[in-house]
């Protein structure tokens, strides 16, 4: 995957909730940006933030299923992410403050497809709003191994992680 440089973006959001889902694996996921800042600052991890269609997206389905519910991807997930959810579903409802942030992360983001997911990190600006710094894109894995797709996405992942690290350890010399 090539890696694209860091992208500052300013938005804020107008409400805070609390909102997880555990997924069957143990692993959590926010669903509020603010939430996952306040542990991604805590934990020094990046965001992983999932933009999917939940309730319709077959490739969404089968990136949770092909790497997420991997043992690989959940030991990595745990040590090394904030896990964060943006969910567009069609036919599950969503509070309209749910709706509201996820829309406005995808747009500040850039995303037009799912699945996509981003690594990123994030500061509290003064007026409240989040400064999020893009350290890379991941989509579903492609030219894996059939069968061991979670191989693939996690190099992708480790591969933007160590350039995100390499380029700020750089930025302090």
């Amino acid at each position: 995957m090539k890696y694209i440089g860091l992208l500052f973006l300013t938005f804020t959001l107008s409400y805070a909730h609390a909102e997880t889902r555990t997924d069957t694996s143990g692993l959590i996921w926010y669903t509020d940006l603010a939430v996952a800042h306040k542990k991604s600052e805590e934990s020094k991890k990046p965001i992983f933030a999932f933009f999917t269609g939940s309730d319709w997206c077959g490739w969404c389905k089968m990136l949770q299923k092909d790497v997420f519910a991997k043992k690989a991807f959940i030991d990595w997930a745990k040590e090394s992410v904030i896990l964060l959810e943006l969910d567009f579903p069609k036919r599950v409802p969503q509070k309209r403050e749910q709706q509201i942030q996820n829309q406005n992360l995808q747009r500040a983001l850039g995303v037009s497809g799912y699945p996509t997911v981003w690594l990123m990190n994030s500061e509290l600006k003064d007026n409240g709003g989040y400064h999020l710094i893009k350290l890379g894109k991941l989509g579903y894995p492609r030219g894996g191994e059939k069968g061991k797709e979670e191989v693939q996405f996690l190099l992708e992942a480790k591969t933007i992680l160590n350039r995100a690290a390499t380029e700020a350890a750089r930025k302090k010399e």
